[in-house]
């Protein structure tokens, strides 16, 4: 597992979604669910263009409203598929769509829960993404001023 997993996963959803061909191993790795994002501390750092490659990855797979929504709704806590379909506001299988583009990044995990598949964040400082990027959209369309 590695930070290079979400860019690659970022790439490869991109061009599934847009009907290219991706030519390579990685969308393989990347459908197959090797390729994740892992912890960035300790010797783990990514460095220079890499470190922007990766965070470029991530931020490009919450570029879709969708999965946006997805994420704002798992910051609040677990969920499962039909809890996620009511707060995207998207079709059942457009969501399943989503989480597993999200899942193969590394960036949401689950677990069983008797039928049912519950999904949750698996980094907070995903949640704090998310929710700092909800809060500049907030400031925009208020018009308030920004702040630290």
């Amino acid at each position: 597992m590695n930070l290079h997993g979400a860019r690659v996963g970022a790439e490869a959803a991109e061009k599934s979604q847009e009907g290219e061909a991706w030519s390579c191993d990685v969308y393989d790795e990347v459908m197959s669910g090797s390729l994740q994002v892992s912890g960035a501390h300790g010797s783990q750092v990514a460095e220079g263009d890499e470190r922007l490659d990766v965070a470029a990855g991530i931020l490009a797979l919450l570029a879709d409203r969708t999965r946006l929504a997805l994420l704002q709704r798992l910051s609040e806590g677990e969920a499962d598929v039909t809890t996620l379909t009511e707060a995207a506001g998207a079709a059942r299988p457009s969501v399943s769509q989503h989480l597993g583009k999200l899942r193969l990044a590394g960036l949401v995990s689950t677990r069983k829960d008797g039928r049912r598949v519950v999904y949750a964040l698996r980094h907070g400082h995903l949640r704090r993404l998310v929710q700092e990027a909800l809060s500049v959209a907030d400031h925009q369309i208020s018009g308030l001023p920004p702040h630290d």
